[in-house]
């Protein structure tokens, strides 16, 4: 996949990536293929994690997105966007470090003392972080959240429970998403930095979830968070979390150009050699119009999404055109792998395939980050809301 449109310095960084992807993290799949059907996830084995993340970090892909000022190459997003697709060319879950939504989200908001001890170190990857936003029962609707935080002190007390947490197992600290008036709704949630060591911060339930993943269900019971760790301002936290949300929805779209890359050319190759009847299936018609529809698809999207990496680089931020890449970017993926799949006929039922691996990590973003559904539903209404266009 070409980036005309990135600089010189930038295709070349994208070119160690796509180097690194090819040499490096290739050939792990079978492992990782053969871990996943065994129910030890979709994970590396921490030998080859560890090689991997050496061979990485001597590349100098950690901190690509990071900020200079704290060490990092502050790469723009169309770079990170073609960075993202090339990285997610495969199903080994590598992603380079630091978790970018995150820390982007911190640093609007911190202050010195934050931006010392968590914000920082998260950018050298000497950290790690999850978010906890999704209530049991609460859906996609932030207004509804029923965890709470009052001022006592010098401290917040946290109460409440929290749902489909990704990666709290081995984080250092999170950031929570409370409410501090409920009659504000939206404009009373706050953000906090909790430590996952604080005394009443429980993770009570590890959930499988379908792709080798698994998320989790806490618990605030009377946790004590430093007033200290608020962050921004009081009512600040939805407007915080809608920036990470807004950056993630634009990853996901880069990682469903990436799936859709590799299954397009897996599906080519095979239609290419596999004969049915005395004819080759790329002969076919039905055969013929997938593979002319997802290569109209995935040229539509990715103008779609350069385009809003383009915009963010700038500086506009961008609403309804991210959630148009979420909803576009998961059905794509999800019809063209399921094409490819459909292609190799029982082989591409078999978990020695990557095909079933990526159709059931597209099939969880089409609920991450908010299901298709609402994001059709605020697509459709700031749309109305701007009504006639010349």
């Amino acid at each position: 996949m070409d980036y005309p449109f990135l600089s010189e310095e930038h295709r070349m960084i994208v070119d160690v990536v796509r180097r690194f992807v090819r040499e490096d993290l290739m050939p792990l799949e079978k492992s990782v293929l053969e871990r996943e059907a065994t129910g030890l996830g979709l994970t590396m084995r921490p030998e080859d994690e560890e090689a991997v993340n050496r061979k990485s970090k001597a590349l100098g892909l950690w901190g690509l997105d990071v900020p200079e000022s704290s060490g990092g190459s502050e790469l723009p997003a169309d770079t990170m966007i073609a960075i993202h697709t090339e990285l997610w060319k495969t199903i080994v879950p590598y992603k380079t470090l630091p978790d970018a939504p995150n820390l982007a989200m911190m640093l609007q908001a911190c202050t010195p003392y934050q931006l010392h001890k968590y914000a920082e170190p998260v950018g050298r990857g000497e950290l790690l972080s999850f978010i906890a936003i999704s209530e049991p029962g609460a859906g996609g609707d932030p207004s509804s959240m029923h965890t709470t935080a009052h001022r006592d002190g010098d401290d917040y007390v946290l109460n409440g429970r929290k749902i489909w947490i990704s990666r709290v197992f081995n984080a250092d600290f999170g950031l929570v998403l409370a409410s501090t008036n409920r009659e504000a709704g939206r404009g009373g949630i706050s953000a906090f930095i909790v430590e996952t060591n604080t005394p009443g911060f429980q993770i009570v339930r590890k959930i499988p979830m379908i792709a080798g993943q698994y998320t989790s269900e806490l618990v605030f019971d009377n946790c004590r968070v430093p007033a200290a760790n608020l962050l921004g301002q009081e009512g600040q936290g939805f407007a915080l979390m809608q920036h990470r949300l807004s950056l993630r929805r634009l990853e996901i779209g880069a990682w469903c150009l990436g799936f859709s890359h590799r299954a397009l050319n897996m599906m080519i190759d095979h239609v290419g050699q596999r004969k049915t009847f005395g004819v080759l299936l790329s002969e076919r018609q039905a055969i013929q119009w997938w593979i002319a529809d997802a290569t109209m698809q995935m040229h539509a999207f990715k103008l779609m999404l350069f385009d809003a990496a383009n915009r963010i680089k700038q500086g506009e931020r961008l609403r309804s055109e991210l959630s148009m890449i979420k909803v576009y970017a998961t059905e794509m993926a999800w019809n063209i792998v399921d094409h490819a799949m459909q292609s190799f006929g029982a082989m591409g039922m078999t978990k020695e395939l990557p095909l079933q691996a990526m159709a059931n990590r597209i099939r969880l973003f089409r609920v991450l980050e908010g299901p298709s559904e609402v994001h059709r539903m605020l697509i459709a209404r700031n749309r109305i809301r701007e009504g006639q266009i010349p």
